[in-house]
C-alpha cells in the first residue's frame, strides 16, 4: 500500500505540516482537497497548516488510498511545534487511537502510527533528534570515486543538513542518500555527524576495474602553423569546431617537437594514434577528432590528398542507445515547472525537437506564427531549417512575450543577456528531481524523446530527419531501436509453451 508520512516543519515563518509521499497523481489529486493545502519547491512536498483538526482529516480523506504514518505529528516537539499539549494517546500494543475531543465524532476510530515513548516538552538535550535511534554508526560508501552513497540514523535535523549538499538524492526504494564524490563534501559528512559523536564507517568501493591512463608528458610549446588556422578561418568553421581541430592539432605537432609538421610521416602518425589508444586511452570520439585535425591539414592546407594521409584508420563507434522519456514523464515533467519562463524553455526544446544550442539562438522572428513554424537559422553544419511549432507552445510563448518582453534573444537572462546553457540545465534537473525521474536525463534527451514520440505516433522517419536536421537517415534510424511501437503485438516464444 502506498505510504504517508505527516511531518512538522517551520515554513517561512509558519509552523506548517508537511505531507510526503512518492509522486503520485491520485494522491495529488486527494491533498488538493485539503483546505490551504499548498506545494513547496523548498521542502518538495505538499503542506498544510499544523493543526489537529488537519492531521484526523488527512488520515480520513487518504483511508483506503494510503497508509497514513502520523508518529511525527503527535511528537511534542519544541521549536518546531506550538506549546500545546496534546492528550496522551492510549497506547495498544505498536498502535492507539487517535485522540477525539468528542466521542460521537468519526474520527475516533481511526488508527495511526505512533512511537512507545513521547518527548517530554521540558526535556532539554537535542530536541530535534531521534531519542530512540538504534544506531551509532554513519557509514559513507564511495562507488568508483564518483559517488557517495550515506546511510544515517534517522533525525530531522540530519536530513536538513543532508539538503543543503550539493546534487543530494533520496533513493526511497534502497533507503540511503546519494552525493557526486568529492573531498569536500565528503568531509562535510563526516565533520557534521562526527560532533554527535557518531562512529563513521568509510569505504572505497571499486565495481570495475581502473585503467591506468598514461598522462601526457609533454606541454605545448611548439604553435601552430598560420596558414592552418587561417585555412579553418576561410573555410567558415565554427568556433567550437576551430577549438577542438586547434587543441587536437597542438598535442600532435608537439608530441614530435624536433620535427616540422610537414615531414612527419604516414607511420609516425599511426604511432602517435597508436600512444593516444595505448597508453592515454583517448575515447573513440576523441580519436576520430585527432584523426580529422590531422587529415585537415595535410589534405586542405599542404593539398596531399593522394598520399597515404587519407587512409588513416578510423575507430569503431560505441553503438550505445540515448536515453529517452515517455510522454507521461515528460507531461510530469512540464506540469511540475511553476515559473512561466522556465516552462516555455523546456516546451520549446520539446516540442520542436531543437538542441540546446538552437534554441539559446533563436530570436522573436524564428517565430513563424502563421505558418506554425520555429525557423532554426545556422544550426550544425551551418544549416537552416524549419520545425514544428505546437499550438500550445504558441500560448505560452505569446503570454511569456508579455510578460518578460524580450529585446533581442527569445530567451534571456537577467541583464539581458543570451541565455544559459547551465540555466536550462538546473530548470530540467530540479523538474527531474521533483517528480522523482531516477533516469540520467540531459536537455538532449528532450530532443531524443522529441523523435521517439513522433515515430512511435506514425510519423515517418524521412519527416523526422528533416525536423531534426541531421544530414543522413542512418543518424534518424537509431530512433528505431528505442521505439516500442508494435513491441505489444510480439510475444516472447516463452508464452508458447505450456510449462
Amino acid at each position: 500500500m502506498k505510504r504517508i508520512q505527516l511531518v512538522p516543519v517551520v515554513h517561512r515563518n509558519e509552523m506548517r505540516l508537511l505531507v510526503k509521499f512518492d509522486y503520485d497523481s491520485e494522491l495529488t489529486g486527494i491533498i488538493r482537497k485539503v483546505q490551504g493545502s499548498t506545494f513547496s519547491n523548498t521542502q518538495k512536498s505538499w503542506h498544510v497548516a499544523d493543526t489537529k483538526e488537519n492531521v484526523y482529516e488527512i488520515i480520513n480523506i487518504f483511508k483506503g488510498f494510503a497508509e497514513v504514518d502520523a508518529s511525527l505529528a503527535f511528537e511534542k516537539i519544541p521549536f518546531l511545534r506550538d506549546h500545546t499539549p496534546l492528550k496522551k494517546p492510549e497506547l495498544v500494543s505498536d498502535k492507539i487511537q487517535a485522540p477525539s475531543p468528542k466521542p460521537q465524532e468519526e474520527n475516533q476510530n481511526v488508527e495511526v502510527r505512533v512511537q512507545n515513548e513521547e518527548l517530554n516538552v521540558e526535556k532539554k538535550g537535542e530536541p530535534l533528534f531521534n531519542p530512540l535511534r538504534k544506531s551509532d554508526v554513519v557509514y559513507i560508501d564511495i562507488i568508483d570515486e564518483k559517488k557517495i552513497i550515506l546511510k544515517f540514523p534517522f533525525a530531522k535535523a540530519h536530513v536538513a543538513k543532508m539538503k543543503t549538499l550539493p546534487f543530494y538524492f533520496w533513493d526511497a526504494n534502497k533507503k540511503h542518500w546519494t552525493f557526486p564524490y568529492s573531498l569536500k563534501v565528503k568531509s562535510e559528512i563526516e565533520n557534521y555527524f562526527g560532533q554527535f559523536g557518531f562512529n563513521i564507517e568509510c569505504r572505497f568501493i571499486n565495481t570495475k576495474s581502473k585503467e591506468i591512463k598514461e598522462k601526457k608528458n609533454y606541454t605545448n610549446d611548439k604553435k601552430i602553423p598560420d596558414e592552418y588556422m587561417e585555412m579553418l578561418t576561410l573555410k567558415r568553421y565554427s568556433i567550437n569546431t576551430i577549438n577542438t581541430y586547434k587543441t587536437a592539432f597542438e598535442g600532435f605537432i608537439n608530441y614530435y617537437k624536433t620535427k616540422e609538421p610537414a615531414d612527419i610521416n604516414n607511420q609516425e602518425i599511426t604511432d602517435y594514434l597508436l600512444h593516444l589508444v595505448e597508453k592515454r586511452k583517448v575515447s573513440a570520439s576523441y580519436q576520430n577528432q585527432v584523426i580529422n585535425a590531422i587529415k585537415f591539414y595535410y589534405e586542405k592546407v599542404l593539398k596531399l590528398e593522394k598520399l597515404p594521409y587519407i587512409f588513416i584508420d578510423r575507430p569503431f563507434k560505441d553503438r550505445t542507445l540515448p536515453t529517452v522519456l515517455s510522454e507521461e514523464e515528460i507531461q510530469n515533467i512540464i506540469n511540475s515547472i511553476e515559473n512561466l519562463k522556465h516552462k516555455t524553455v523546456i516546451l520549446t526544446l520539446y516540442s520542436a525537437g531543437l538542441r540546446i544550442s538552437e534554441l539559446l539562438n533563436l530570436k522573436m522572428a524564428d517565430i513563424d506564427s502563421k505558418r506554425k513554424a520555429i525557423i532554426v537559422r545556422g544550426a550544425k553544419g551551418k544549416k537552416d531549417r524549419h520545425s514544428l511549432l505546437s499550438e500550445k507552445l504558441l500560448i505560452y510563448l505569446r503570454q511569456y512575450y508579455k510578460e518578460y518582453k524580450p529585446k533581442k534573444w527569445l530567451f534571456e537572462g537577467q541583464a539581458g543577456e543570451q541565455y544559459s546553457y547551465e540555466s536550462c540545465y538546473k530548470i530540467l534537473r530540479i523538474a527531474c528531481e521533483k517528480v522523482q525521474i531516477i533516469k540520467r536525463v540531459g536537455l538532449h534527451t528532450l530532443r531524443h524523446s522529441f523523435a521517439t514520440h513522433i515515430l512511435e505516433r506514425g510519423g515517418d522517419l524521412r519527416y523526422i530527419q528533416v525536423l531534426l536536421g541531421h544530414s543522413s537517415p542512418k543518424t534518424t534510424a537509431i530512433y528505431t531501436h528505442i521505439t516500442s511501437k508494435g513491441m505489444g503485438e510480439i510475444k516472447s516464444p516463452l508464452d508458447n509453451l505450456e510449462i
